[in-house]
C-alpha cells in the first residue's frame, strides 16, 4: 500500500511497544525465561502474547488461580529489564512536536512497567497513559482508547489511533476514529491482509512516515508512505 493523504484530529491516541518503542530483546528474554520455568513451548507464548496483558496470555496456559501471582512475578522481572529498549525511528521527533494535551498512549503492559520503558527509550511520559490495570477489558476490546480519549476530553470519533499489532489495530478500529499502522513488529502484508474489524487506514514503515502540525488547536496530519520494505522491528505488548 503507498498513500499520501492529510486529515485532521483532536488527538493522538498511540501504543507503545512496538509502535514507540522497540523492547524486543526484553520482552523476549522475560518470555522465554517464564515459559521454560513451566515448562511450556516458548514460541507457543510469543504466537500469542502480542498485543494482549500479560494475565490474558498467562491465562491462556495457566490455571485461573495462578494467573495474579505469575503475572506480577512475569512484572517485576520485565520491569527490572529494559537493558536493549530503544525508541522506534520517528518516535521522538513525533512526540516533541505535539502539545501534552494532544496525546496519550494506551498499552497492555502496567504502569510501571511502560513508564520504565519510555524512560529507557529516552521518550516522555504521557499526561494521559491508560495501562493494563487501567481497564476491565484489555485490547482488542476499544475500552483502552476509549478512556483516553476521555482523559484528554476529546471524542474516540476525532482521533487517530497508532498501533502495530492486529489486537490493538482491532482495539483502534472498535473506537471509531482513524487508525494507522506501522510495520514495525509485523510485516506490510500481514497488516494489510488483516480482516475489516482490524483492518487500518494505512500501513506505515514506521513513524518517519508521519508529520503533524498544530492548527487552530488541532492537529493536521499528513501521512507519505514511501512503500519502503523492511524487516520489522519492535515488539508488540
Amino acid at each position: 500500500m503507498s498513500t499520501d493523504s492529510r486529515f485532521t484530529v483532536a488527538a493522538i491516541l498511540f501504543d507503545i511497544d512496538g509502535t514507540l518503542v522497540d523492547s524486543t530483546a526484553a520482552v523476549n528474554r522475560a518470555w522465554r525465561a517464564w515459559a521454560a520455568e513451566h515448562d511450556i513451548e516458548a514460541d507457543e507464548v510469543l504466537a500469542v502474547c502480542h498485543g494482549r496483558r500479560s494475565a490474558d496470555t498467562i491465562a491462556d496456559f495457566l490455571p485461573a488461580d495462578q494467573v495474579a501471582v505469575e503475572a506480577e512475578k512475569l512484572e517485576a522481572k520485565e520491569t527490572g529489564d529494559v537493558d536493549g529498549v530503544v525508541a522506534l525511528p520517528g518516535a521522538a521527533h513525533l512526540l516533541a512536536s505535539l502539545p501534552r494535551s494532544l496525546w496519550a498512549a494506551v498499552t497492555s503492559g502496567s504502569q510501571e512497567l511502560m513508564r520504565a520503558r519510555l524512560g529507557a527509550a529516552g521518550l516522555p511520559v504521557p499526561e494521559s497513559l491508560i495501562a493494563a490495570e487501567d481497564v476491565v477489558e484489555g485490547k482488542p476490546d476499544p475500552q483502552g482508547y476509549r478512556k483516553a480519549a476521555e482523559a484528554l476530553g476529546v471524542d474516540p470519533l476525532d482521533c487517530l489511533v497508532i498501533e502495530d499489532a492486529p489486537a490493538g489495530l482491532a482495539a483502534g478500529r472498535a473506537a471509531g476514529g482513524r487508525v494507522l499502522a506501522v510495520a514495525t513488529s509485523h510485516p506490510r502484508g500481514t497488516l494489510e491482509a488483516l480482516g475489516r474489524e482490524a483492518s487500518a487506514d494505512a500501513v506505515l514503515d514506521d513513524l518517519t512516515d508521519l508529520v503533524v502540525e498544530v492548527q487552530d488547536g488541532r492537529l493536521a496530519v499528513t501521512v507519505t508512505d514511501s512503500g519502503r520494505t523492511e524487516a520489522p522491528r519492535g515488539h508488540v505488548y
